[in-house]
């Protein structure tokens, strides 16, 4: 496509010029505004100013100057649209092929008047239409915008399409931005490290999803950064579990400690087990209101906080008087597994990565080794599978029945350079500490236990110190190109091994 007329609106003055003359000299006309236009002329770039257009002067101290059908009738109309032709053929509109606008540096100094209205709608209307109609938001695109618009087929529908989806995350951001400042961006305690200023940002989750951001506080000091991010991987953990009473204990973003039980309390005196070094100072989520039993089991230990979907009065009382600090969070609604689809959002150093939730995922389960897998412990595999989805990777969950249809995590290894380590230096001297701790007969437990592992075993040397640690049973991915190596390797030691074909990295 080809530019007749651009508008041009910046802040950061800094390489316009050259830009506006590369349109000039590709035929298009400059509509400008204020400063810009001030800069321009100056340059010795001929401008219109957008009141010679709308018939209005810029009012309120330049606070409305482009909020006008005669601007956004030439962004939005549809070229080769018949009515839209006739609406701004019969008002005088005329098109508007190339939209340049940066948005006042709200980020650097913040404050009301640094507020943009009119430039992320003007950004907006020009991407949303940008099958018509160029959306630049970043000097560093005047280069090869104006290659595009020297050349004989004009600026691409792929450039255009690239450089509006570049719009629409740069709006985003900057609405991010004045809503932290507003104090949507409620201020915290201090953020990873006491030296650290840190903010919660209120995200609009689903309505019928338990979340942080819609909790109620009931009790405890203030909430840190550590504590909502160790609160909400608590919370994702045992939503996994929801079908059941159970209780997850995260410490720095794993659950070290995770079981079902009959009771709400019965699953917490389980879960502490997994890891009673580790759950002092943790933050525990659980899947069903805590009652009076269930309280009385953090009797004499030290917990950050309890997430659970509401409070009896007993037990609100015996914690209340336990710790003045403990934070109690009532969701005030029911726990349950990720839909397939909602989102996950995660900032990185310039942008966002987004994806949907590690949810729905069938589960394959092919036994690969001459020994079989017992029907009779698969619960315990799926037990350790959503658990080992919350670990950080590399990551290995040992499972076992801790009574009758319950299940608890006996040992684990997350956060490994190498699977071997995760399992050989973390896993099993956990297990075996735990059996010790317990008084529980070793062989008898691990010949009951379930070897998870969140993706495929790269060697053998898995297999081999799952052997050697009396694990019998062993779930994990397959499709790796040492799986031959790995099925021998079980089948020279009689384990049963299945292959499930999911993997399930949290990095």
């Amino acid at each position: 496509m080809k530019i007749k007329r651009a508008l041009l609106s910046v802040s950061d003055k800094s390489g316009i010029a050259g830009f506006a003359r590369g349109l000039v000299a590709a035929g298009a006309e400059i509509l400008s505004t204020g400063g810009t236009a001030a800069a321009l002329r100056e340059a010795g770039v001929a401008v219109t100013d957008v009141s010679a257009v709308t018939g209005f002067p810029e009012i309120l101290g330049g606070r409305v100057k482009t909020l006008h059908p005669a601007i956004h009738g030439g962004i939005l109309r549809r070229r080769g649209n018949a009515e839209d032709d006739a609406a701004c053929a019969g008002l005088g509109i005329g098109e508007i092929d190339l939209v340049c606008v940066d948005l006042y540096p709200f980020e650097r100094a913040p404050g009301i008047e640094r507020i943009d209205i009119g430039g992320p709608t003007m950004l907006r209307a020009a991407a949303k239409n940008h099958e018509s109609v160029v959306a630049v938001c970043d000097p560093a695109d005047y280069g090869r915008v104006l290659e595009a618009v020297a050349s004989p087929e004009g600026v691409t529908a792929e450039l255009r399409r690239e450089l509006a989806g570049k719009v629409f995350a740069r709006t985003a951001a900057y609405d991010a931005a004045i809503a932290a400042w507003f104090g949507a961006g409620a201020p915290l305690r201090y953020g990873e490290n006491p030296h650290q200023a840190a903010a919660f940002v209120r995200d609009v989750p689903a309505p019928e999803e338990a979340n942080l951001a819609s909790a109620r506080i009931l009790h405890g000091k203030e909430m840190s950064y550590n504590n909502y991010v160790d609160g909400d991987a608590a919370l994702e953990t045992a939503c996994e579990l929801a079908d059941a009473p159970a209780a997850v204990i995260v410490k720095h973003t794993n659950p070290c400690g995770a079981a079902t039980g009959a009771t709400p309390a019965e699953a917490l005196a389980a879960a502490w087990e997994g890891d009673a070094v580790s759950a002092y100072g943790s933050v525990i989520a659980l899947t069903r209101r805590v009652d009076l039993a269930a309280a009385e089991v953090l009797k004499g230990r030290f917990v950050e906080a309890v997430v659970a979907p509401g409070f009896e009065d007993g037990a609100l009382e015996f914690l209340r008087a336990k710790s003045k600090n403990i934070r109690l969070i009532s969701l005030d609604r029911d726990l349950a597994p990720a839909a397939p689809g909602s989102l996950r959002t995660r900032r990185i150093r310039g942008g966002l990565l987004r994806q949907t939730a590690d949810a729905g995922a069938e589960e394959g389960w092919q036994t690969v080794t001459r020994a079989a897998f017992p029907e009779a412990l698969r619960p315990v595999a799926e037990f350790g599978i959503r658990m080992g989805k919350h670990l950080k990777s590399n990551a290995i969950v040992l499972a076992f029945e801790h009574a009758p249809g319950r299940y608890a995590i006996l040992g684990m290894g997350a956060g490994q350079p190498n699977r071997v380590d995760a399992l050989r230096k973390l896993a099993i001297p956990k297990a075996v500490e735990n059996i010790e701790r317990l008084g529980l007969d070793r062989d008898a437990v691990l010949a009951k236990t379930v070897l998870v592992s969140d993706a495929f075993f790269p060697f053998a040397d898995n297999v081999e110190a799952a052997a050697a640690a009396g694990i019998r049973y062993l779930v994990e991915p397959g499709g790796s190109k040492q799986d031959g190596a790995c099925i021998e390797a079980a089948d020279a030691a009689g384990l049963a091994m299945v292959f499930t074909g999911v993997r399930h990295f949290l990095h």
